[in-house]
């Protein structure tokens, strides 16, 4: 038993940000858009004031894949210990 790894969801990555990121940014919609090589992401923030760009990451299509997985693992896991998630549409959501 000594000998044995610990699981994969135990390791913990130590990661150095600044206080501006680490503390985190909030978005309520997003936008989607790929190519040939790479997927772009971008993360609004849609307020009185209009619809703001919170942050844009791009990524190739197997992190993208890699990402949708770890998400739908996640959310399994949530709905598992929480209850169901109550999607509402509304109709100007920019997910596309």
């Amino acid at each position: 038993m000594a000998n044995e790894k610990p699981p994969e969801s135990s390791k913990q990555i130590q990661i150095s940000t600044g206080d501006e990121l680490s503390r985190g940014r909030y978005s309520n919609n997003m936008l989607v858009s790929h190519s040939s090589e790479e997927f772009i992401v971008e993360w609004l923030l849609s307020s009185p004031s209009g619809t703001h760009l919170v942050s844009r990451i791009v990524v190739s299509p197997g992190h993208m894949k890699r990402i949708i997985d770890a998400l739908s693992e996640n959310l399994r896991r949530y709905e598992s210990q929480f209850g169901a998630i109550r999607v509402v549409e509304t109709k100007d959501q920019a997910f596309h």
